[in-house]
């Protein structure tokens, strides 16, 4: 049985955590790290986690990594390259759900999030962690970055387009909307009832820090350069994204021959539905797991291809993900503690 911990585990995204791993049928024990919380019981933070017996500790990097077998981080960035090189050292493996370990590149992250890496030669090693793209790197891996949710939706989205060459130029149009989980759970005015209730909003526009990662994985798909206009809003829900992505296509296509590509490439994939004729993603329809629901449609007036993607922030786009990676790591069924279906209404 799998010994994991979780650093940041008071979070909503830790929470997500703890209540997959409790459940799974390959995890044996569970040390929760969180500062702002330590001492208290799991049930006392999350309501929902009532009557599990675990407790909320200060645990320190090599307090954690000495007695689990694998870390997960669920912290902003700066955090896991704490870890890193203690779970290099002792042979461990470690998933981090921030971007510590997602660019290829260094001077991308540090860049984009203004403070210098402490350790790339790990970063190096480290695999990009979406399954139904880099399953088999991520069957070898050590250290694992977890992607971010909306290039989660976006990446599937898009996929067997570029792998297929049918995207005309290197260029993607992606409207996103999530809900307020995203933003994590911190008191800030501007994500409190009466600010967001009947609010619909854009942010991060032209500048949201998604967006080298999207453009690394989207290149890596086509094998050439790909640019990504991203737009993401806000909306007044707990937990969901939607992604509508926009693309143009080369000649020769049609919306049947399009299906056929994502039909093809993802036959095998146990958590992406590919929605049939008139159907669209919806958040209610994914919520709670780990699934990716998708619809292809295509303007021949114009030869675009609109691709919208659905997903659970805090599951496909985070937590349950990050489960689906340990499975791999560890040589397990991938879909274990994590093949629930999603939760309606």
């Amino acid at each position: 049985m799998i010994k994991a911990g979780i650093v940041g585990a008071s979070g909503y995204t830790g929470g997500e955590l703890v209540r997959l791993l409790h459940a799974h049928p390959n995890v044996g024990s569970l040390a929760l790290s969180s500062r702002t919380y330590s001492g208290k019981k799991v049930g006392d933070v999350f309501s929902s986690l009532r009557g599990l017996d675990y407790q909320f500790e200060e645990l320190t990097p090599e307090q954690i990594v000495a007695d689990t077998e694998v870390v997960f981080v669920a912290a902003p960035h700066g955090v896991a390259m704490q870890y890193a090189p203690i779970v290099d050292a002792a042979g461990k493996k470690m998933i981090d759900l921030g971007p510590d370990f997602r660019f290829r590149d260094v001077s991308v992250f540090e860049r984009w999030y203004k403070i210098p890496h402490s350790c790339p030669d790990l970063l190096a090693d480290a695999v990009y962690g979406l399954p139904e793209v880099h399953r088999l790197e991520i069957a070898e891996a050590t250290i694992i970055g977890n992607p971010g949710c909306y290039p989660t939706s976006i990446i599937l989205a898009l996929a067997p387009l570029l792998e297929a060459g049918a995207v005309a130029d290197g260029f993607v149009i992606a409207d996103s909307k999530s809900g307020v989980s995203g933003a994590g759970r911190k008191a800030d005015a501007a994500y409190n009832f009466c600010e967001l209730t009947g609010e619909v909003r854009p942010y991060g526009v032209l500048h949201h820090r998604h967006v080298p990662e999207i453009e690394q994985e989207l290149s890596l798909l086509a094998k050439s350069g790909v640019k990504a206009l991203f737009t993401p809003h806000l909306v007044p829900t707990i937990r969901g994204i939607v992604s509508t992505v926009y693309v143009s296509i080369k000649p020769d296509y049609s919306k049947e021959s399009l299906r056929s590509l994502f039909e093809e490439r993802y036959k095998d994939e146990p958590f992406i539905r590919l929605l049939g004729e008139g159907s669209h993603p919806g958040t209610k329809a994914v919520l709670g797991s780990n699934y990716c629901d998708i619809s292809v449609d295509f303007d021949e007036s114009t030869s675009m291809a609109v691709v919208v993607s659905a997903i659970d922030n805090l599951g496909k786009g985070a937590a349950s993900q990050a489960v689906q990676c340990m499975n791999i790591m560890f040589g397990l069924d991938e879909t274990a503690g994590i093949a629930g279906l999603p939760v309606f209404p």
